[in-house]
């Protein structure tokens, strides 16, 4: 038996009363779900010193009664040190539960899976609610996939970034499948995630699809185009955007070289590999990159070959410099990705395609509406020359 169920067991055994069984494990569960809003909204987990650096961190909680059928709650509501964290498990001054399908909605959208939230339902209302109903009050997240997939986007954008995730999803069996995505940086210097699609395996077809949607929804120039070189992903970008320029991510380039050198070895080349993107002009970065090759080729020319057949290399230094270090690599698109694997790992697996892009349009929603209202780090100065590029 589980705790719940042994807790509950021996509750009455002794005579006492279940009430008190179900406000505690709601209590910690509500408790817990806003911890983990908190850990979200600063993209590290409480004890991760790898985030302690991002100017933002917890600052103690504050406690507040919620009442429920099953009696008081005790919450702690934590904060943050920069004062914009706003939780969405309650509002700011609810003091008793209501609206029971905005409550089942948010919780789907923090990564719970549905059986999950019946289970926490149950506890706070007295009701026993099947998955399947649960299920059926997030079909109300359709109508915002359906708006997600259909809205115009801007015609500019300075930089997409294209790059695939792969998340467990059932059809008959489960298996884990490519969500394909594309984030652009606008001519204003804001991103946003432009599109997605969802296939078995990833390929350069699927990609064609996606490019030819994001076109038949407005965008007519992008300057660059920004991916981690798969197979045919080049003819592709060509074939729908024939004016935009192409970059190889640095950051896959650099691994699959690694990867092919002793262990010994690779301290040195992934040192020298990175005076490759981190010199000042274009000119100094070529002969960065012919020293590497010069240098590494008599040792390991499997490993090198690469660099000498790769002509998008060193696009970035044709760039503003403020943005290079943005765009020489699909960091930034992997970012998000990695945001979205730390939900869904909440998730055992997506019963289906549609409950799967219901949970993705709520994430990406979300990442938008942060990310559309400013400008990216390090665009802001350099805004000017990005327009004068598109002009020419």
């Amino acid at each position: 038996m589980n705790n719940i169920t042994t807790e509950l067991a021996n509750a009455l055994v002794l005579g006492d009363g279940i009430t008190e069984v179900f406000r505690k494990h709601l209590e910690r569960a509500m408790n817990e779900l806003l911890q983990a809003e908190l850990s979200a909204f600063l993209d590290y987990e409480k004890y991760d010193r790898e985030g302690w650096g991002t100017g933002n961190s917890r600052n103690g909680s504050y406690s507040r009664n919620f009442e429920t059928e099953y009696g008081n709650l005790e919450l702690i509501i934590p904060r943050d040190r920069n004062g914009d964290f706003q939780n969405q498990t309650l509002n700011p001054y609810a003091r008793r539960s209501d609206k029971l399908e905005t409550t089942v909605i948010h919780m789907f959208e923090k990564g719970m899976t549905v059986r999950d939230i019946a289970d926490v339902i149950e506890k706070m209302y007295g009701h026993h609610y099947s998955a399947s109903t649960i299920s059926n009050m997030t079909m109300a997240v359709n109508d915002l996939v359906e708006a997600f997939n259909n809205r115009s986007l801007a015609n500019r954008y300075t930089c997409i970034f294209l790059d695939a995730t792969v998340i467990p999803i059932r059809r008959d069996t489960v298996q884990k499948e490519a969500v394909y995505i594309a984030l652009g940086i606008r001519e204003d210097g804001t991103k946003e995630v432009i599109s997605y699609t969802i296939a078995p395996t990833e390929s350069s077809h699927v990609w064609s699809e996606l490019l030819d949607d994001i076109k038949s929804r407005g965008v007519e120039d992008v300057l660059l185009f920004v991916t981690d070189g798969l197979a045919g992903i080049r003819e592709r970008i060509n074939e729908k955007f024939s004016s935009s320029r192409y970059q190889s991510c640095l950051v896959h380039v650099g691994r699959n070289i690694f990867n092919k050198v002793r262990v010994n070895d690779r301290q040195e080349v992934a040192d020298h590999f990175k005076t490759i993107y981190s010199q000042p002009t274009r000119e100094a970065g070529e002969k960065a990159l012919n020293d590497f090759i010069t240098r590494w080729k008599p040792i390991y020319p499997k490993a090198v070959k690469p660099l000498e057949d790769n002509e998008h290399l060193l696009t970035f230094y044709d760039f503003p410099s403020k943005m290079r270090k943005t765009i020489y690599s699909t960091n930034l698109i992997e970012g998000l990705n990695h945001h979205l694997k730390r939900y869904t790992k909440r998730k055992e697996q997506f019963p289906n395609e549609e409950s799967l892009e219901r949970f993705l349009v709520s994430r990406l929603n979300e990442y938008n509406h942060t990310h559309l209202s400013k400008c990216h780090q390090g665009l802001k100065q350099c805004l000017n020359d990005i327009k004068d590029m598109f002009e020419t």
